[in-house]
């Protein structure tokens, strides 16, 4: 166990979530079990919690509770450390059944990735246990209002014998639900650091404001931060992942990959459900059943190659980065890491907008109706998508191949 509080943590502005205990998965094949039994408790209500914006908290207690929140962890902090094809088929096939479910913990992992690169051996070892003791991460990094993404307006600054953080934050996923609530901030010398704090800390306040068309329970709205105190030893100085190559970009793609392709396989399983069980074939079919229209038949088999293809490309990039994390990382092997994910991404990308589009023109009208809220696959692939645009991956893997030209480094390839 931890050294730290095991009681929940309570401000005038913020009440941490109840702390339960979580198990510890031994391997690869206890995760992806987990992950089915998981998958298989949140399928039930995934459609009333989309319609209703009602947050899973219930199913991230189970996550947690499981012992999915730790299978990133490396052995020798005591954690399952699954490989990347693993941690990917995880996210999928909670994806399939709710996104925004597979959404929320996607930062815990990016952060547990971006500490085994920047953080002391102390700090790994105090966060990474307090993971595997049930505690859970939420991000606190992107900014509205800056010039782009990468920009950080959050300040922290000395202040006795630890810190103060003064900002706002957005697009805030996982924070809501989290115990840590790890936040981008630029330090006294303009550099980016990453601080975590403790969920009940004064001056932290978290407003659920997130009012998206899709991925609508994932609580991804606003973080505030006034005079927040922080412990020095909780500060990672981050800037130091840009002195040395890394993967640690191409591990958060993976896992928004993985989402994606989770929600074309849910859509393609709702659209082939429906058309054997209500659709009407088309009168010029000349059938029964509109499961034997030659061409909703000829269009379900593309569609299931188009996934499949997906598939196959995240499980190789899973395999790429599992290769690349075994040896030292150099210039070559990270943007190898990176063109591998960013394959997968476009066709994950462009699979889940397509299944989810097509499954309206294959169900037919009353796929449309309110009470069946299918339309859910398509708010979440678009705006799950958004996260990156897929253009900018077609000139990496472009540019890579044709002229060798290394990727950007950054968390969005």
């Amino acid at each position: 166990m931890s050294n730290l509080a095991q009681s929940p943590l309570q401000s005038d502005l913020d009440i941490a979530p109840l702390l339960l205990p979580a198990k510890v998965l031994r391997n690869d094949s206890e995760a992806l079990a987990a992950a089915h039994e998981l998958a298989q408790a949140a399928r039930l209500q995934a459609g009333l919690r989309d319609r209703q914006r009602k947050l899973p908290w219930a199913e991230i207690e189970q996550f947690t509770r499981s012992g999915l929140g730790s299978i990133s962890i490396p052995r020798e902090y005591g954690g399952p450390q699954v490989s990347f094809v693993t941690l990917a088929e995880v996210f999928a096939i909670i994806s399939a059944v709710d996104p925004a479910l597979g959404q929320i913990p996607q930062n815990h992992f990016g952060i547990l990735h971006v500490l085994q690169g920047a953080a002391s051996q102390e700090q790994k070892k105090q966060l990474f246990q307090s993971v595997l003791d049930g505690w859970r991460i939420g991000n606190g990094g992107p900014e509205r209002g800056t010039k782009n993404t990468l920009d950080v307006k959050a300040r922290i600054s000395a202040e006795g014998d630890g810190f103060v953080i003064n900002g706002q934050k957005f697009y805030s996923t996982g924070a809501l639900f989290a115990h840590w609530v790890a936040v981008k901030a630029l330090d006294d010398e303009g550099r980016q650091v990453m601080a975590f704090v403790r969920r009940g800390t004064p001056g932290l306040r978290i407003v659920d404001d997130w009012s998206g068309f899709g991925q609508r329970t994932t609580a991804s709205g606003t973080v505030l931060l006034n005079n927040v105190p922080v412990d020095a030893d909780l500060v990672v100085p981050t800037w130091r992942l840009g002195q040395t190559p890394g993967i640690q970009g191409a591990v958060s793609q993976l896992i928004q990959a993985a989402i994606d392709a989770g929600i074309a396989r849910g859509a393609l399983d709702d659209t082939i459900n429906f058309v054997r069980e209500r659709s009407r074939p088309w009168i010029d079919a000349k059938v029964e059943r509109a499961s034997d229209d030659l061409y909703v038949i000829a269009d379900i088999g593309k569609l299931k190659i188009e996934l499949h293809a997906a598939e196959a490309l995240l499980r190789k990039a899973g395999q790429v980065l599992d290769q690349v994390s075994a040896a030292p990382i150099t210039e070559h092997s990270a943007a190898r890491a990176s063109i591998a994910v960013a394959q997968a991404k476009v066709l994950t990308t462009e699979v889940s907008l397509l299944v989810s589009e097509k499954l309206f023109e294959l169900a037919g009208s009353r796929a449309t109706l309110a009470e069946f809220n299918l339309d859910r696959h398509w708010r979440n692939a678009r705006v799950h998508t958004l996260h990156d645009p897929v253009r900018w991956k077609y000139h990496a893997v472009g540019a890579w191949h044709l002229n060798g030209t290394l990727p950007a480094r950054h968390s969005w390839i």
